[in-house]
């Protein structure tokens, strides 16, 4: 049996944390099993990394952020490769070069398109555990390219794919997914199983037990993903097409605080200009998320839409290019401490009212809602950052306790 094996930082954040992963490792190993090993960056390095970054040069290339930033996943996977080896099984450390993991040339938020294996089947035909850098590849340059917060778990499922294997295990700090964030729902509840449809919203909307774009491939590629925690040996949860227990009618609640919100104020009403001021974020890879639309009055129109945070500046700067010329609108204002709370399950689709129970809770607890947005399994609302904790806790003991 081929498993990818998937650790997040915290599991591999000091010389304790290694020797406990490699010796779990080890486990498997030993039962016969091929063992692909995906790390991310010890502890808090990546953070450090882009301190030093904005200590040097606020205004950094991100090309030179990648730079940096990829040294965290070679040391981490060095450092393993050495465990292992010090424990007496024979392991190699290999980077996105030495693979090599082809990506898109968007710095800072890459995509994979494609892995050769040759170097991986080698290693494994020698009966070693193969230890990959999570989070980066190369692109058409040869230059070193970063896969966005979470990429690991991308990596990850990218190299389960390729290379047909038979399970893919993410490890983290949790024992599996939750139906919210055990750290602010006290009365969170772990799940057995869930689909990938709902499990690539929740992941999509704040929750950050898994990368989002790694339950996307996940589910294109028919990857069995197992989510489960370093501390311990229980079972997890298992993410995959169909699950066999009835459906709950809400899988979780998710938030995300990396949110902003954009109001264009004054466009002219007329057809095109929503393109045209979507275009001009699109084209620098900006994505928007929930979109408002005002009726329009006296000839114009205003347009909301949220952004994350960390695209904030670039998504304004773009905007005030344009905003005298092909937008021609009177001025852009900006809310920064808003956050996104969603309820995502796939028993919404066959059931009426769901988003008035939602809305119920949040008038229970005294929460404003600025905006809205629905799909056939999620509600999502933006609200004050203030209040999540609060949100959170009310919407997941209205449908996930009652």
């Amino acid at each position: 049996m081929l498993i990818v094996k998937k650790f997040g930082g915290s599991s591999v954040a000091d010389k304790e944390k290694i020797f406990n992963v490699a010796k779990r490792c080890i486990e498997d190993y030993q039962k016969g099993n091929d063992i692909v090993i995906v790390l991310s960056a010890m502890g808090k390095t990546t953070d450090h990394l882009l301190e030093q970054a904005r200590d040097i040069n606020p205004k950094a290339s991100k090309r030179e952020v990648d730079m940096l930033l990829t040294t965290g996943e070679q040391i981490s996977v060095a450092l393993m490769a050495m465990a292992i080896n010090a424990l007496g099984v024979p392991a190699v450390s290999l980077n996105a070069f030495q693979v090599a993991m082809h990506t898109t040339s968007a710095y800072g938020n890459a995509r994979l398109k494609r892995i050769d294996t040759d170097r991986i089947k080698n290693e494994l035909e020698n009966k070693r555990i193969v230890i990959v850098t999570g989070f980066q590849g190369i692109n058409k340059y040869d230059d070193y390219t970063t896969l966005g917060r979470g990429g690991s778990d991308t990596t990850a499922v990218a190299l389960a794919a390729a290379l047909h294997a038979d399970k893919c295990e993410i490890y983290t700090d949790v024992d599996g997914v939750y139906t919210a964030d055990p750290r602010i729902v006290k009365n969170a509840k772990k799940l057995n199983e869930i689909t990938y449809g709902e499990m690539l919203e929740l992941a999509s909307l704040g929750a950050g037990v898994l990368h989002n774009r790694s339950v996307e491939m996940a589910k294109k590629y028919g990857v069995q993903l197992v989510v489960r925690s370093s501390l311990n040996n229980s079972e997890g949860t298992v993410v995959k097409e169909e699950i066999n227990m009835e459906k709950m009618l809400v899988s979780g609640v998710a938030s995300d605080k990396n949110t902003a919100r954009i109001a264009v104020i004054g466009l002219e009403d007329q057809p095109g200009v929503a393109f045209k001021l979507f275009n001009h974020l699109a084209r620098h890879n900006v994505n928007v998320d929930i979109i408002l639309q005002s009726v329009g009055r006296d000839g114009t129109k205003d347009i909301s839409f949220t952004v994350k945070e960390d695209d904030l500046d670039e998504a304004v700067a773009i905007l005030e290019r344009h905003r005298a010329t092909s937008l021609k609108c009177q001025k852009i204002d900006v809310e920064r401490d808003v956050a996104k709370v969603s309820i995502v399950g796939a028993g919404m689709m066959t059931n009426a009212g769901v988003a008035a129970k939602m809305f119920e809770a949040l008038y229970d607890v005294g929460v404003n809602i600025k905006m809205i947005s629905t799909s056939e399994i999620r509600v999502t609302v933006l609200i004050d950052e203030v209040h999540v904790e609060k949100a959170m806790n009310a919407v997941h003991d209205k449908f996930l306790l009652s």
